[in-house]
């Protein structure tokens, strides 16, 4: 009985200890002892009291080392090489027999953005997950050693990696495009920022689902950019100082996708041609007349594309997109105000020339490219097509050569091609098939989806995690 009134009393005490917490919680006015203060007086660094939304482009910059002496005068000035066509006359012996040497392999964040080079420096975009930040390395060609970095804060999450895009570079400037469409300039030498245009502020752009794709253009000392904004289709800048020297209205209400715009000379007149999501256009490139928009076509208009049009002729034009859409063909005619359009063919990916994220590389009047995973017996196979039979290839890689999403480039007569699980083969290309020299594991990783970059005889492959350099001379 005793230890049932222990029980009893030791239950009411803590009852009424619970009791008098609670009550004491409610009346306790915690906000009695605060002093208003101004904002900053804490001393906390600015970078820190930003929202999340309001970046400051290229805030933060690190130099490694001082920029080595070298005489490497080679350049791959950004998306396809200097001509954007993905081809090389390298003049080079290359080598096709004994296996290339590492030169050097740097780790990177998750993503596919590949590399930019010029006067023996690499230039190329990485997201730093710990850090949310985009950032543009340097490194040395010769030994990948970084020299400096330039970066920014804009948290982003994981959509299949995060970097997409190559830096373009020239005598003064090396210019960027971030995942969200942040579009930065900075000294080649010493990384010093030049300018900055955020696009998604500037022209209400609204990025593609898996971050931007599209590779900046400079063309005559011009930037040419895509935002494809509510009012803004295409903008052309002083590629030094970011000055705005024309723009296109967005008449046509394109979107922005992950292709790249592309300079033709069609009719005899230089044009910008871009695929948007919603249709194909060519904007003027030169004269009175810059920056208008001389032909649209909404016949063929993929939700999604990342390939970039491939120009044929004068006046032809072959497209294509991945997830099922396949290829097409273009007609372009016209002169001054006068010019139309016109899709002569289009076609499922399993029945013609296709490709799902590299731009085909038109060389000795074949097209090469890779076969998507949707295209039937021949998914992920190298072929090869006349421009004049857009459905019946002139050659293909054998059945146990398929390559997936993988880069490839020309090298004199020699084709280069990174299997997407990182093993490089190398071609002698002929009219009427292919001839193996060679192949190498160069990689362990996966989604070695970056294009290749080349000079001075040494070439730069990148898979998710990583980017390597390889000696083939």
């Amino acid at each position: 009985m005793k230890e049932k009134n222990k029980i009893a009393l030791v239950t009411i005490a803590v009852a009424l200890v619970y009791l008098v917490a609670i009550i004491g919680w409610h009346l306790f006015d915690s906000r009695r002892n605060l002093e208003a203060h101004m904002p900053g007086a804490d001393n906390r660094p600015d970078s820190l009291l930003r929202k999340s939304n309001e970046v400051v482009v290229g805030e933060y910059f690190m130099k490694y080392k001082d920029v080595p002496q070298s005489n490497l005068n080679g350049k791959w000035t950004g998306f396809r090489g200097p001509s954007r066509d993905n081809i090389v006359a390298s003049g080079a012996k290359i080598n096709t027999s004994d296996d290339y040497p590492l030169l050097w392999s740097v780790e990177t964040g998750e993503g596919h953005a590949s590399a930019a080079i010029y006067n023996g420096l690499v230039y190329f975009i990485d997201y730093d997950e710990l850090l949310s930040s985009d950032a543009l390395r340097c490194l040395s060609l010769e030994t990948g050693e970084e020299i400096w970095r330039r970066w920014y804060r804009v948290p982003l999450k994981r959509n299949h990696g995060f970097s997409r895009t190559i830096p373009v570079v020239g005598d003064g400037y090396v210019i960027t495009i971030g995942p969200e469409g942040h579009v930065m300039c900075c000294d080649p030498i010493s990384g010093d920022m030049k300018w900055y245009l955020d696009m998604q502020k500037e022209f209400t752009t609204e990025v593609p689902f898996w971050y931007t794709g599209q590779c900046p253009l400079v063309d005559n000392e011009t930037l040419v950019l895509a935002p494809a904004g509510v009012d803004t289709l295409l903008i052309g800048l002083n590629c030094l100082t970011g000055e705005v020297l024309w723009s296109t209205p967005n008449t046509v209400n394109f979107g922005m996708s992950h292709s790249s715009v592309m300079p033709m000379t069609l009719g005899g007149k230089k044009t910008y041609v871009y695929i948007g999501v919603g249709g194909v256009c060519g904007v003027s490139a030169e004269g009175n007349d810059i920056g208008k928009i001389l032909w649209h076509t909404t016949a063929w208009q993929p939700s999604v594309v990342a390939p970039s049009p491939l120009q044929l002729t004068s006046s032809l034009i072959f497209l294509d997109a991945g997830y099922g859409v396949g290829g097409a063909l273009l007609q372009v005619n016209g002169s001054g105000n006068n010019w139309s359009t016109k899709l002569l063919d289009q076609y499922k990916p399993n029945a013609g020339l296709a490709c799902e994220q590299q731009t085909p590389i038109l060389y000795n009047n074949m097209i090469i490219s890779i076969i998507p995973k949707d295209g039937g017996g021949m998914r992920e196979r190298l072929v090869c097509y006349s421009p004049n039979d857009l459905h019946n290839p002139l050659w293909t890689s054998g059945s146990d050569e398929r390559f997936g999403l993988g880069p490839y480039l020309v090298i004199d007569n020699l084709l280069f091609v990174l299997k997407e699980d990182g093993e490089l083969y190398v071609y002698r290309i002929e009219r009427n098939g292919l001839e193996m020299l060679k192949r190498q594991r160069i990689m362990d990783g996966s989604d070695a989806w970056g294009p290749m970059a080349y000079a001075d005889g040494m070439l730069i492959l990148r898979d998710a995690q990583s980017m390597k350099c390889i000696k083939i001379i």
